[in-house]
């Protein structure tokens, strides 16, 4: 099957992707502190602080969403509630961010964004395939139908021509 080693590489990239996110925030927030930059007249040690802030709490998102993904990878079973939520925002969340990405940083982080989204969505539709049990129609039985009291129905009498 694929729908673990799936999960699998998921889990994994988001949380590298998480670590990529912190210590480039973290990295961006240093240099607009060294360098006392200000956009629009705000103050430097606001923006350091905020990025440094956004970026953490970005990756901690990441972080989730990754822990999602290996909860089905070890359960084997789809993602639900909250966690299906989680995983179809960070497929969204890479969307966008593969769009910005592709006017601001090339194609090589498009098509790097593209792959985790297709990784995600390929995660959520497997599992919503594979995993949904096939609805069985009410009154088919093994038996044949039953009546309200659970007792076999006599089949419907056979028309006598005179």
């Amino acid at each position: 099957m694929v729908r673990r080693p799936v999960a699998w590489i998921v889990a994994v990239v988001l949380f590298v992707e998480a670590l990529g996110v912190v210590a480039l925030n973290w990295l961006l927030g240093t240099v607009v502190d060294n360098q006392q930059m200000s956009l629009a007249g705000l103050d430097p040690d606001v923006m350091s602080t905020s990025s440094k802030v956004s970026g953490f709490l970005f990756g901690l998102y990441f972080v989730l969403c990754g822990l999602v993904a290996l909860l089905v990878a070890l359960r084997d079973r789809p993602p639900a509630g909250l966690g299906r939520v989680l995983l179809v925002s960070a497929a969204v969340v890479h969307g966008l961010l593969g769009a910005f990405a592709w006017g601001l940083m090339g194609w090589h982080a498009f098509l790097f964004m593209m792959l985790v989204l297709a990784l995600i969505v390929l995660l959520l539709m497997t599992y919503d395939v594979q995993g949904r049990p096939e609805p069985e129609p009410a009154d088919a039985t093994p038996d044949g139908p039953k009546g309200g009291d659970g007792s076999p129905l006599a089949p419907p009498p056979t028309p006598s021509t005179p």
